[in-house]
């Protein structure tokens, strides 16, 4: 018997929501932004109500219990070694990001990034005056794998200095092989490539699986690499505005922190600790049933296109709530489809060009919603297509 209810259906309209304010129009079902419709765990909603009912929201601080929930979770959940002294707080990933690249890089470096790959890279690695380039995946027999022929090429590069590696992968859901991530870093060690190990989609996986975070495979080169975690995707508490990166390389941990401070990103809210504490320490039933219930919704998802549009790809789900979904059989771009999908079924979601998929016709569909939703949803999809 479930403990929590997924079912739920909460009405974010007239919220400040982005994901459902956006278009103003009631009658558009979103699936599309990193951002599920679930209500927080308990124990989050409770901590967050706590600060609330204090009457006083001033400035933030983390504190030894904050760091420490931070320790045990990445212990417990991962065997994942992380002192307080290798961690800098920061008010969201994509900030810190910038500061990462701006802190290691020149005007001109390039940044290894596997496409498809979360959008707002390309934007911060050209705000930040640097060439992306792209070790594009390998796309065969449904599912994505890793070229590693073009990524020792590309890292060789005397200009390319950093790796910005999802892991797992947004969009493709890739949850990476040991095999895999080992390769990835022999690459980078021959080549003297710093590796920045997005990491925030890992709990999010089917119960049972393992996800292998960066760290814990060579500590030989554990120097050269800056890990990015949050509870913004696997607790939904994004808004509440905390993250934080680590890295055992205290030269590096502090260039990075001194370019964090300059950019202004390390002040953090008291709701964003008080959350955070809350998840990693009270939460993790919850993310057992989380994860039974996106693939529940994945599996619905599957059917769906099975039965009706039977060319169609759904990428095997190994983690994140994000399906990445092959519908070039339809003959559609991936940015037209989703333009009739809005117009004439009033479903929004996101086409692969935002991703620079190097394949054409792919949505990215946020499974992060009751069940009743996505039903609802395909129904729509099945209506605009026909």
């Amino acid at each position: 018997m479930c403990k929590f209810n997924f079912d739920e259906i909460i009405d974010r309209h007239h919220s400040f929501s982005d994901k459902w304010d956006i278009l103003k129009d009631p009658e558009v079902i979103p699936l599309w932004v990193a951002d599920m419709d679930f209500k927080a765990a308990p124990a989050i909603y409770e901590a967050v109500n706590h600060q609330a009912q204090l009457g006083t929201y001033g400035y933030g601080m983390p504190t030894d219990e904050y760091y420490q929930a931070i320790v045990d979770f990445h212990k417990r959940h991962y065997n994942q070694t992380v002192k307080k002294e290798w961690v800098t707080v920061v008010s969201a990933l994509v900030p810190a990001v910038a500061a990462i690249l701006q802190a290691l890089c020149f005007p001109g470096d390039e940044v290894l990034i596997q496409s498809p790959a979360y959008n707002c890279f390309y934007k911060t690695i050209k705000n930040a005056g640097l060439r992306s380039n792209d070790n594009n995946l390998i796309y065969k027999d449904g599912k994505f794998t890793i070229d590693f022929d073009d990524l020792e090429e590309k890292a060789s590069h005397t200009n390319c200095k950093v790796l910005l590696f999802c892991n797992p992968h947004n969009p493709s859901g890739r949850l990476w092989t040991r095999e895999e991530l080992l390769k990835v870093i022999e690459i980078c060690k021959r080549h003297n490539i710093t590796i920045i190990s997005d990491e925030v989609h890992c709990d999010i996986k089917p119960n049972g699986s393992k996800f292998i975070a960066l760290t814990t495979l060579d500590e030989s080169y554990n120097d050269h690499i800056i890990t990015l975690r949050s509870g913004s995707k696997t607790f939904n508490i994004a808004g509440l505005k905390n993250a934080y990166f680590f890295t055992q390389n205290q030269d590096l941990l502090y260039r990075i922190t001194r370019q964090a401070e300059n950019n202004e990103i390390c002040d953090v809210p008291a709701f964003g600790f008080a959350a955070t504490v809350a998840a990693y320490t009270k939460c993790d039933e919850w993310i057992v049933e989380l994860n039974d219930y996106i693939q529940e919704n994945y599996q619905i998802l599957k059917t769906f296109f099975k039965d009706h549009y039977p060319k169609v790809n759904v990428a095997p789900l190994e983690a994140t709530y994000l399906a990445w979904v092959d519908c070039s059989s339809l003959g559609y771009s991936g940015h037209d489809l989703k333009a009739k999908l809005l117009k004439d079924g009033k479903i929004l979601v996101n086409d692969g060009e935002t991703y620079h998929s190097p394949y054409p016709g792919f949505l990215r569909i946020n499974l992060g919603c009751p069940h009743s939703v996505l039903k609802e949803a395909l129904q729509r999809f099945k209506k605009a297509i026909g």
